[in-house]
């Protein structure tokens, strides 16, 4: 069940998806813009090491603290209205960086942009899963969305590089502003109100529980990647698993509750939410690699990096919208499995490539890797066709914090992994070697203290994370055929998304 303000024709549900397409793509942009701007805000505040991290983590921290409760929020406030809201505080928050001077501002920016990403995020899924009621057409819309997100993630880090070359680091946010504008005025027009009609009754304390053990969760998986057994990531660890215990706990046994954890007894269900978190783990840390790799090893350009790791972007633009097709040809379970395994191959060539890694064998992988990731609108898909209509804040909720919790868990577990092995394969213990093991960014800075024997250690450090990022790639194959045969025994065979609905 649900409530809309007026009937929705065929013209506008596919206008509305426009505007929620176009809201995902900046988003994910947004996520990738930091990446190639952080070496010119650092250049101008002069942040300490603290101040660095959390301008990278606030705005995940924030997110992934307010999925639950905003998703539940926009189920009985109404979907649009918390669309709107959130598409008015990103774009404030991408206004107010020309008054950060400092680097606490820009955190207080980044954590705003969060506030207004959790917004964003749950809303644009549960109203597609409003607008399209049909299965097969919501299918094709959740192509359409996946497709724009790759769109955001290709177009990023280009987009952040051009406008680095020409203007100051305020630009990659304020580039923001005029879309949000935008997509307000649209959809103030084109989409309509959705909400559950029968919410039940708020539960506070569930609320406190999901923001306090979300935040915690993810600020100890960061802090494990950062700085292994740390006392606070310890700690955040015990705080997250009390107060995320007791969170499903107080769900599972509600009538009413915050998030609708019940979902996961449906197989299907738990194949997508499976899909996002192995396929996020995996892309989060490889690509965060490949990205170094390629600036500090093959010395490319930020803007040349971003056009060079295009391939990946491409692919999933072209697979996402043709999925649905496929799954009705030859069945959803084998295109999501399928999808993973693609995905698997992947990082499996990277892995295999003769050494030394040039980039053909790396634009390959890429290309792969796009494609299975074509398989995330059937993991959509099939996560929205098992949900109720009035659910479907609970769903979107779940898929989006698979995607946060399992690119920190990539960048952690992974990332710790390659720093692990990129410190095994460094055969040096002369001057500063403690810094020339920390990371490949130390080394070239070391190096050139080193005079005559910089040259050196830059050959080593670089063969050295050109190892790790290896071996990471196999390590995410790995990952990947678990999660090939979770989803395989998950999905039902004959799981048909032109007719499946809870």
């Amino acid at each position: 069940m649900m409530t809309t303000t007026s009937p929705v024709t065929s013209r506008r549900r596919w206008a509305g998806l426009a505007v929620l397409s176009a809201s995902v793509l900046l988003v994910v942009m947004d996520m990738t813009v930091l990446n190639v701007a952080l070496p010119a805000i650092s250049e101008d505040l002069r942040p300490g090491s603290i101040e660095l991290l959390w301008m990278v983590d606030a705005y995940a921290l924030v997110l992934s603290g307010l999925l639950v409760t905003v998703s539940a929020l926009g189920d009985r406030w109404g979907r649009k209205r918390m669309l709107l809201t959130g598409f008015a505080v990103f774009g404030l928050a991408s206004m107010a960086v020309l008054l950060a001077d400092s680097a606490i501002e820009v955190i207080a920016v980044r954590a705003l942009l969060g506030v207004g990403g959790a917004m964003i995020m749950p809303s644009t899924l549960s109203m597609i899963r409003n607008l399209f009621t049909d299965p097969a057409e919501r299918a094709r819309a959740l192509g359409v969305w996946a497709a724009m997100a790759a769109v955001g993630a290709a177009l990023g880090p280009i987009l952040a590089g051009l406008l680095l070359e020409h203007f100051s680091w305020h630009s990659a946010f304020l580039v923001n502003v005029p879309v949000m504008v935008v997509a307000i005025a649209a959809g103030l027009f084109l989409l309509p109100e959705s909400r559950n009609p029968r919410p039940g009754r708020w539960d506070a304390l569930a609320t406190v529980l999901s923001m306090t053990g979300m935040v915690a969760l993810v600020f100890a998986v960061k802090t494990f990647g950062k700085y292994g057994l740390a006392p606070t990531a310890l700690i955040a660890t015990v705080l997250a698993a009390v107060t995320l215990g007791w969170f499903v706990v107080r769900c599972l046994r509600r009538p009413d509750p915050l998030l609708e954890i019940g979902l996961f007894r449906n197989g299907p269900f738990s194949a997508g939410v499976v899909t996002a978190l192995t396929t996020s783990i995996a892309m989060a840390a490889v690509l965060l690699l490949l990205a170094q790799w390629m600036q500090l090893v093959q010395g490319y350009s930020p803007l040349e990096t971003g056009i060079r790791l295009l391939p990946a972007a491409l692919a999933a633009i072209v697979a996402s919208p043709l999925a649905p097709a496929l799954a009705a040809k030859i069945g959803a379970r084998t295109v999501l499995a399928g999808g993973l395994a693609v995905t698997g191959l992947g990082f499996l060539l990277l892995f295999l490539a003769p050494s030394p890694l040039g980039y053909w064998p790396v634009a390959g992988a890429l290309t792969l890797i796009g494609i299975g990731n074509g398989a995330l609108a059937i993991a959509s898909a099939v996560i929205m066709s098992g949900t109720p209509a009035e659910k479907a804040g609970s769903a979107a909720a779940i898929e989006e914090t698979s995607y946060e919790v399992g690119g920190a868990l990539g960048v952690a577990v992974l990332g710790s992994l390659a720093a692990a092995v990129y410190r095994d394969q460094l055969d040096y213990e002369g001057p500063q070697a403690g810094v020339v093991r920390e990371s490949l960014g130390g080394a070239l800075d070391a190096a050139r203290e080193l005079g005559s024997a910089g040259g050196q250690v830059i050959e080593q450090a670089r063969t050295a994370f050109t190892d790790s990022l290896i071996l990471t790639s196999g390590a995410g194959a790995l990952l990947m055929l678990a999660g090939t045969v979770a989803v395989w025994l998950l999905m039902p065979r004959g799981l048909d998304l032109s007719t499946a609905e809870h």
